[in-house]
């Protein structure tokens, strides 16, 4: 099964997929939030720097998406905040 990374593959993520600067940052809509895996430690601290950090907050380049988990609804969220 192939892996996609939408937002990374269209140039949103600017580390590459490296989850080392969040400019991939998103609100993932509820109903598929409970569908992810939780994020990774890595990703927890980065998410807690930013000011703008929700409960369904994730970095795109992190969401790693497959069959099961196709047509997931994000938002996002504002730049530098």
């Amino acid at each position: 099964m192939e892996e996609l990374r939408t937002l990374e593959d269209a140039g949103f993520a600017l580390c590459g997929g490296a989850c080392a600067c969040a400019t991939c940052h998103v609100y993932v809509d509820v109903e598929w939030l409970v569908r992810l895996p939780p994020p990774s430690p890595h990703e927890s601290d980065m998410l807690s720097e930013l000011p703008a950090r929700r409960r369904n907050s994730r970095l795109s380049c992190q969401i790693v998406l497959h069959e099961e988990l196709s047509g997931p609804r994000v938002t996002i969220a504002p730049e530098g905040e």
